[in-house]
């Protein structure tokens, strides 16, 4: 009989401490009753109920859009300062380039949010843009602080490539843009794929930084929620955020589900090509010796 260790107690404890109200606020969704403490049965009316809503699906919408607009320039931006990190390792002022990249994930949320205010107003001061502080304004901010996590996490990665692969390609006569989208972006891609997905959940959950360069109209999620909760928290959110907790599920599963099947048909390959080279090298005749 196993021993229940301590370790297993802490394992247990700690998927309980993170899994357990995410649970319960699940099981929340479907209360008939109109508070949220009080249990009154089992009921879907909440989520027939969210079409109805007009302001919540509207925070929700425009939650999703700016999540996505961030994860994409989130990447793009984060892969081109990794590539500068690890690739060009001599310039002037690359430490303080590796600094200003990091210097996101250290900075308080407030202090971001207030020097992106006093920018945002300046800039409409000086050339008349942006006019209102919207979607834009939120996807810049959200993109400032995203692509710093994405270029750590792409940053490990390419650190530990096998630049010979690379130069072999250049060698055979590929050129390095060729080389870059055909042989460096599959290799990187589940680094690309993690830091899409932080991104997306980091600028969906963003309250701080939203707040501060928002404007009318342009109410994200977690504002709307933080707004609702001040007087007393709605069966609408728990449905809206078992949606939620629904479609990120979802996503993680297929991207682990395809990203496996992509390492298992690469190892695959490489397995193949190693047999078939070896398989050629033993069929080869021996060379006549030279005198």
């Amino acid at each position: 009989m196993k021993r229940f260790g301590f370790a297993k107690f802490m394992l247990i404890f700690g998927l309980m401490f993170i899994y357990l109200p995410m649970l319960i606020l699940v099981i929340y969704s479907f209360n008939a009753s109109k508070l949220v403490t009080v249990w009154g049965g089992w009921s879907i009316k909440w989520y027939t109920g969210l079409l109805d809503n007009t302001q919540l699906m509207g925070s929700v919408v425009r939650s999703l859009e700016i999540a996505c607009y961030t994860a994409i320039a989130a990447v793009a931006l984060g892969t081109l300062a990794a590539f500068v990190l690890t690739r060009v390792t001599r310039f002037k002022g690359r430490t303080l380039f590796g600094g200003l990249v990091t210097a996101p994930l250290v900075m308080p949320e407030v202090i971001t949010g207030l020097s992106l205010l006093l920018l945002f107003v300046a800039m409409a001061q000086l050339i008349g843009w942006p006019q209102e502080r919207g979607i834009v304004t939120i996807w810049i901010a959200h993109t400032t602080f995203c692509a710093a996590y994405v270029a750590v996490v792409v940053s490990a990665r390419l650190r530990e490539l096998d630049l010979s692969i690379e130069e072999a390609a250049m060698d055979l006569g590929a050129k390095p843009f060729k080389v870059f989208f055909l042989i460096t972006i599959p290799m990187i891609a589940p680094s690309l794929a993690a830091g899409g997905m932080m991104s997306f959940a980091l600028s969906l959950d963003d309250l701080v930084l939203a707040s501060f360069v928002s404007g009318p109209g342009s109410t994200t999620l977690p504002m709307e929620v933080f707004s609702a909760v001040r007087l007393g928290v709605k069966p609408e959110i728990n449905a809206v955020a078992s949606l939620i907790l629904l479609a990120v599920s979802l996503v993680t599963f297929l991207v682990w589900y395809f990203g496996r099947k992509a390492e298992a048909n690469r190892k695959r390959a490489i397995q193949e090509a190693m047999d078939q080279t070896a398989n050629e090298s033993w069929q080869q005749p021996p060379r006549a010796a030279t005198a």
